[in-house]
């Protein structure tokens, strides 16, 4: 498998990408490599757009970059990990960070949902897309993960495949290692990975998580973390055990 450039700057254009093809670049992607990137026409970037892989392109233009011709392509597109990432929302900063890491961890959808503890109840949703984009960008991630709409805790039970498995973290779960807990559990039908509010759940959003058909109630260990450090540490484990960390 090709390993990603991280040297050549990397840029996100939702348009179709096929060699001996040339790209045109709305104003502020003009302005971010000629402004911020000091790049001019003849010099290269990687492109990507989430379906067709990672293309070379050239940048044309005369006084300001205006398109990029695409030369070669240098990653295949390979498809995303079925491991939806399921939170409830935080404010401003802090959900910024948690979107760009579940990213990079993976995750391939992003939901928010609502529970009764939940802190903030509005939720940008293009800014939250921008987030996983920058996020795809600066890691050489080749898929950009779906952003879902806000939705309420039981509705999202009611509504999802009950073939996946989901992982719930709670901090009132007995202590034990997480990894060792997710060894045993079936994944191959997908996995949501949902961390709740800094309140932790409900008694009642408990017992109905614990109903579900697939589940496993994970512990992170004997520290109380914080959602969006949480987030980390879960889909952390999540991957050592039961999906590409795991993988030869």
């Amino acid at each position: 498998m090709a390993r990603s450039d991280f040297k050549s700057p990397r840029l996100y254009i939702d348009a179709p990408l096929a060699a001996n093809t040339s790209v045109p670049l709305d104003r502020d992607r003009s302005n971010y490599l000629g402004n911020v990137l000091r790049l001019a026409a003849g010099n290269t970037v990687l492109v990507f757009n989430g379906r067709d892989g990672e293309w070379q392109g050239v940048i044309e233009g005369t006084k300001r970059p205006s398109a990029l011709r695409l030369v070669a392509r240098t990653r295949d597109q390979t498809p995303a990990a079925d491991l939806h990432y399921v939170f409830a929302p935080l404010k401003h900063a802090r959900l910024d960070y948690m979107v760009q890491k579940a990213v990079e961890m993976g995750a391939s959808r992003l939901v928010p949902v609502l529970t009764r503890y939940t802190q903030v109840n509005r939720v940008n949703i293009e800014r939250m897309r921008a987030n996983v984009i920058e996020a795809a960008e600066q890691c050489g991630i080749l898929s950009i993960a779906e952003v879902a709409e806000p939705l309420a805790l039981e509705r999202f039970l009611t509504s999802r495949d009950g073939k996946r498995l989901l992982i719930f973290c709670d901090e009132e779960a007995d202590v034990a290692n997480p990894v060792e807990a997710l060894r045993s559990a079936p994944g191959g039908n997908g996995i949501d990975v949902l961390i709740g509010p800094e309140g932790g759940f409900a008694p009642d959003e408990r017992e109905q998580l614990l109903r579900q058909s697939h589940v496993r109630r994970l512990s992170l260990g004997p520290r109380i973390l914080r959602a969006d450090t949480a987030a980390v540490a879960a889909l952390a484990a999540v991957q050592s055990a039961l999906g590409d960390w795991n993988q030869s």
